[in-house]
């Protein structure tokens, strides 16, 4: 069993844009040369994996099933820590059918010794796992978003599973479906995020927790490239492709930006994050006395 940091991918096989759920996806624009479409996607998911693995991460691999292309998106699977999984219930139908081949593959990893628990969402509430839960390792709570695809009562159930306090954030674009397409939090206190994606209390809320010296507020266009959809290992950051801007900005505060052509997903709405999902997250401290202090979602 390794130590490395261990990410879930899914098997690109089956993937393709053939339904369109989000303002992203146009299968026209797929079905128009399928066959070249599906020969770059393979290669930048392997460019991804490869990434993650030079990065030190290790991968596990879940197979895809035929008619259930956005499975590529593994983030959606579940929210996962300190060994507990909790599984996602999808809004659509189009994703409904990929619950129980996520399930079955998480039961495996529970009865190999590689999760605790594997838990079900309270019936009723709809909730897209590690893309709308994003946890914050030195806050040590969840950001949550909802609005789009995942119910505002999310927030109080997986508070109430994990322990943990949530800040829920509502989402208030259609284009911007989940918290992980124009949010993320950096182990150096960071929060990057978008700011046209959340409502205008949602962004209070950031302000009110994340110094301003440390928050990091996109522009519209850099959101739209997919680059906030970004996988964070220590001091390394796999991303799609951004811009100048954005990247001088990382890199002056320490970071080392990879950059991935990543468009056959994108297509999808998903990039590196989507793609990807921590099995191993842990709610340990980062560092001694470097958590803010947190509010309980229960008590606001």
């Amino acid at each position: 069993m390794t130590n490395a940091p261990t990410f879930l991918m899914t098997d690109p096989a089956h993937y393709e844009v053939s339904y369109s759920i989000n303002p992203w996806m146009d299968p026209s624009r797929w079905s128009a040369a399928p066959d070249e479409r599906h020969r770059h996607a393979v290669t930048c998911w392997t460019a991804l994996r490869l990434a993650l693995e030079q990065a030190g991460a290790a991968v596990e691999v879940v197979p895809g099933q035929p008619g259930l292309p956005d499975m590529l998106f593994p983030a959606n699977a579940a929210v996962v820590l300190d060994g507990r999984a909790l599984m996602a219930r999808f809004l659509y139908a189009e994703r409904q059918g990929e619950e129980p081949h996520f399930q079955a593959f998480f039961e495996q990893l529970r009865d190999h010794g590689r999760l605790q628990e594997v838990a079900q969402l309270p019936e009723g509430v709809v909730q897209e796992g590690a893309g709308d839960c994003i946890w914050d390792p030195l806050r040590r709570h969840f950001w949550v978003g909802w609005g789009q695809r995942s119910s505002r009562e999310s927030a109080a159930a997986i508070e109430r599973h994990f322990g943990f306090p949530v800040v829920p954030l509502e989402l208030v674009s259609p284009r911007y479906y989940h918290l992980d397409v124009c949010f993320y939090p950096l182990p150096g206190g960071e929060v990057v995020f978008y700011p046209g994606a959340l409502s205008e209390a949602s962004r209070a809320e950031i302000r009110r927790r994340v110094p301003a010296d440390l928050r990091i507020e996109a522009s519209s266009a850099e959101a739209d490239l997919l680059c906030l959809n970004a996988v964070n290992l220590g001091r390394d950051i796999i991303m799609a492709k951004g811009t100048e801007r954005l990247k001088e900005e990382l890199e002056t505060r320490g970071y080392r930006c990879i950059e991935l052509d990543l468009e056959p997903f994108i297509l999808s709405g998903g990039a590196a994050y989507c793609m990807t999902l921590r099995l191993d997250r842990s709610s340990t401290p980062l560092a001694a006395g470097a958590a803010h202090p947190v509010h309980s979602f229960t008590e606001a």
